[in-house]
Formats: C-alpha cells, structure tokens, sequence
C-alpha cells in the first residue's frame, strides 16, 4: 500500500502528506487511524496529535513553532494556527560526535580538472572579465559581444532563429536555412563576462567588500586568469582590489591585468587594447589541459532555492549525505544562507569542532538577525509567498530542512560573506538566503562546484562555477527538465534511498567536474548579485 503520511523524526509531533489528501478520510498511520480534519495538499503537515494554543511543533526533531489557535489531530497546519517559535541557544553543550560514512567507494576514485600552481584544482578553466565600477559595465558588454561571436562555440539564439522566421514569414519571403556550424577558436578554455552595481556610491565599506568578493573569483580553482576594467575615480580603487587579492592568494601565478580608462584615451583605443592583450593571455590558458585529480579536490557549494515540502525529505539530506562523504574524503563543503539556519543553532553549534567556531557562528547570526531586525522585518519573514504555498509554513521549519544539506560531519571554520574557503571539511559561509546573492558568495569563497535544490523549480547558473540542479520531486523535473540536473523524487516514492540517491549524485558531479554540462551552462545562465550587507533575507 502506498505511503500516505511520513514523519521525519521519531520526536515529531507533524507529518507531511506525501499526496494530496482529503477532510474526513481515514488514513492509516504507526498503528493507529487519522482522520483528517481538512483537505490537505501534498507537501503539506498535519497534527498528529490535539495541539492547544502555545503548544509547541516538532518537525526534523526540532521546535519549528507554536500553535496560534487550537488544531485538532488531523487538521492541516498552515499560517493561520502556527506562528514562528525556536529554541533558545547560549553554546556549545556536548563535543562533535561523528560517524564518517563509508567513502571505500570513492577514496580511489578521481576526476580529470585543471591543476593550478597553488594545489587548487578547477572543474572548469574559466578567463573571466569584469569590471572594478559599475561605469565600465558597457565597455564589458561590448567586449562579451566581440569574444561570444569570435571566439567561442556559439550556435544562433533559438529565440533570434523564432524571430528570424517571423520576419520572414511577414515578408512573405522564402525562408532560408540559418542554422550554421559553429566552430570554436579554443576547445580548452571558456570566456565569461561578470558584471555589477557596485564600486562607487553607498559607503566604502560595500566597495571593499566588493573587493574580497571579485578577489575571491579570481582565486576560484576554475578560474584561469582575468582582465580588470576600472575607471579610475571610484572607490573600489585598483588598490583596494590588490589588497584583497594578496590577502587571499598572496602569491598567486595567475595572469591578471589591469586597465584604467582614464589613464588610456579614447574608447576604441582601450578596447583594442583589452582585446589584443586578452587575446594572447586566453591562448596560452588554452594550453592548460585536464588532469588526474583527486575527489578530496572538489570544494561543493550547497544550495536551495524556490523549496518546497519535500526538499528537506528527499534533496536536501541527498546533498547531505553527499557532504558527509566529500568531507570524509578530506575534500571540501560549504553550508551557506543564514537565515535559513535559524533554529537549528543549537545542532550546529554542538558540531562545530571548537569554541572558537561556535561562538562566531551565534555572533554572526546575532549580528544579521539584529540588522533585520532593525529594518523592521525579521528571519520569521524568510519564508516566500511560493515556500509557504508549497508547505514551508515558518522559518524554524524551512530552516530545519535547509539545513539537511549540511549532512552531519563536525562544522571546521565559520566564515564571515566575502572570506576564501581554506580548511577541507564542512564550512558555514555567512549569506542570506537568497539564492543569487548566496551561490555568488559561494563561488567566491572557492567553490569549484555548486549544488542546488529546489522543489519549485528555479534557473539560477554562475559564471565560473557550475551549478547543478537537484529536483525535491518528480513532477517538477518532468515539468522543467531543462533546467533539473537530478531527480530525487524517487525518495518521495519509496523507491530509492537517501544513500542510493547520493551515490546517483556524486556520479554525476564527477562527470560535472570532468567537463559535461550541467542544465544551467547549457542555458548559458550566469547569475552575479553581490550582497551589500543591507538587509537581504
């Protein structure tokens, strides 16, 4: 028979609805009969017992909120009778315990990535092109034009082809065949183009954070090099970027230059420049070739974004599970998004491997729920119009779920947005939540891969680290499978678990790293919103 409820932890008082569900049925459950106060949607919890008003929700084993108004056993919960509650955290109350997973299948297993001269390894090898100021943004653009149709494999937009054919068909003229072979100059090398709203205007303190960020790209094991482009009066002066970069890879080998538009005339002439001078750097990164690399060499990102109920059933502990065993490799993870950590403090507190870590874990989170907080909004609100549709009611319970992509290995160094990842093992990265400006971060803290959940489906790319998609359910992936890397709905099913799903993952982010495609580099999607430290959640 086919499972109709799923509690996810023996101390929950909540279970999700694995299928749409309607008032006054009966549903079998642990050995006893629910009958089902309301109509509930799949994805959705129901008490499974009579809650009173302030009663406290159990979801994942953790407090995720209280009862506003009473809910009797079977009723549905929803925003109406729950609001946000968490428990209160101070430190740390037990040591890290830890059982590694079993890695005999993968210690000897490696992928074929780009060495770089400080022991990094990329999945990708990447020049990349942006600008110190937001002024420069048009001589980028004009430079993306010239490299995308010269130099890289390029076929017609299908949506210029769609227009094409319109035009035609208006003008009653045969339509000619305008598919063409594309050839690229470089098969070794990919060419991207970053641009962005910052290095002048708001306070200095936004440009210098800017710098770390832009610093922490070019020090991106998939990047190869970089062309700089500044203006020359803003505040995110070439200095300032130097600085960063020395700081995080002091001595780096990695071609950068530099141009200041108003130290080199007219436009034309810096551009010819810029182009000749890329050009040749670009041909010699091309002479980089794929070699033998380790598993202990990938540094994931893990990410959600557009969630739903089932994200922290089925992908979420999938990329968990993944984490455990990169960390158990000795490579490296990156558990990002802040306010999506909000009540389960307490565990991942208890994990972090000293006091050190944990108390600036708390002092982060303290520091950014308090300037939410002072915005006049707060990490309750975290929760989207689509998660709260999906049955994502508080935060705590988003939260409890999100979390589920950090597996359970022991936390190795909290990092503050814009610091380099440099310990293998599981990192905490200070982000918001939301997902451009966190996968941005995380790109810049040295991940070399991204993974992404998500259970309503989003598009989200990166300019120089891949970014796989990974569907909490089966519907979404039939649905929009241009966009979904992974399938992980047949969790939902009964069909595969959580292990079998991981080992389904971990295969294809080693095909990822070997230079296959994800769904969002086919799409040429490449997502860059650096956060300015004002409220985001």
């Amino acid at each position: 028979m086919e499972k109709e409820l799923i509690k996810v932890h023996p101390d929950d008082n909540v279970a999700v609805a694995l299928k749409n569900l309607t008032a006054n049925s009966v549903v079998a459950f642990e050995g006893a009969n629910i009958t089902l106060r309301t109509d509930v949607k799949a994805k959705h919890k129901i008490a499974l017992e009579t809650l009173e008003v302030s009663d406290k929700i159990y979801m994942y084993g953790v407090l995720v909120g209280s009862a506003s108004k009473k809910i009797e056993k079977g009723a549905v919960i929803t925003t109406e009778n729950v609001t946000h509650n968490t428990e209160k955290v101070t430190g740390k109350t037990e040591e890290v315990k830890w059982t590694a997973p079993d890695i005999s299948k993968w210690k000897d297993r490696t992928f074929n990535g780009y060495h770089r001269a400080d022991g990094q390894v990329g999945t990708r090898n990447v020049w990349l092109f942006f600008p110190l100021v937001f002024c420069e943004n048009r001589n980028i653009e004009v430079l993306k034009e010239v490299f995308e149709k010269e130099l890289l494999n390029q076929d017609v937009n299908k949506h210029r082809l769609l227009l094409r054919s319109l035009i035609n068909q208006n003008e009653n003229t045969q339509q000619q065949d305008v598919t063409q072979d594309t050839v690229p100059v470089f098969d070794n090398i990919d060419v991207k183009f970053i641009t962005h709203q910052g290095g002048c205007g708001g306070i200095r303190q936004d440009s210098e954070s800017l710098a770390r960020l832009l610093a922490g790209y070019v020090n991106n094991p998939n990047v190869a090099g970089a062309t700089v482009l500044s203006l020359g009066c803003q505040n995110l002066q070439i200095q300032i970027f130097k600085d960063a970069l020395d700081k995080v890879a002091p001595n780096t080998e990695k071609p950068i230059i530099i141009y200041e538009q108003q130290k080199m005339g007219t436009v034309e002439e810096m551009l010819n420049t810029i182009i000749e001078d890329s050009f040749a750097e670009i041909k010699k990164a091309n002479q980089i070739t794929r070699q033998p690399a380790p598993l202990s060499k990938l540094k994931i990102g893990l990410e959600c974004g557009g969630s739903d109920g089932f994200s922290g059933i089925s992908a979420n502990p999938t990329l968990g599970h993944v984490s455990d065993i990169i960390a158990a490799l000795n490579g490296t993870a990156i558990l990002s998004e802040f306010p999506e950590l909000c009540g389960v403090e307490q565990e991942l507190v208890n994990r972090c491997v000293d006091e050190k870590q944990s108390t600036r874990f708390l002092q982060l989170m303290k520091d950014f729920e308090k300037s939410v907080v002072d915005a006049g909004s707060g990490f309750d609100m975290n929760p989207s119009p689509g998660n709260i549709k999906d049955g994502l009611i508080t935060d705590a319970m988003k939260s409890a779920g999100a979390a589920k992509k950090g597996g359970s290995s022991p936390i190795i160094e909290v990092l503050d947005y814009g610091e380099y990842v440099t310990k293998p093992g599981l990192n905490l990265l200070c982000t918001p939540g939301n997902d451009v400006e966190s996968t941005t971060a995380m790109a810049g803290a040295g991940a070399n891969i991204i993974l992404f959940t998500t259970g309503l489906g989003t598009p989200t790319g990166n300019p120089v680290t891949p970014v796989v998609k990974v569907a909490s359910n089966s519907e979404l992936a039939l649905k929009m499978p241009d966009i979904i890397d992974i399938d992980t709905g047949a969790i939902i099913r009964g069909e595969k678990s959580i292990e079998e799903m991981a080992t389904v993952l971990l295969e294809y982010i080693i095909d990822i790293a070997n230079g296959k495609k994800t769904k969002a580099m086919e799409l040429n999607q490449n997502d860059f919103i650096p956060w300015k430290r004002g409220v985001s959640l």
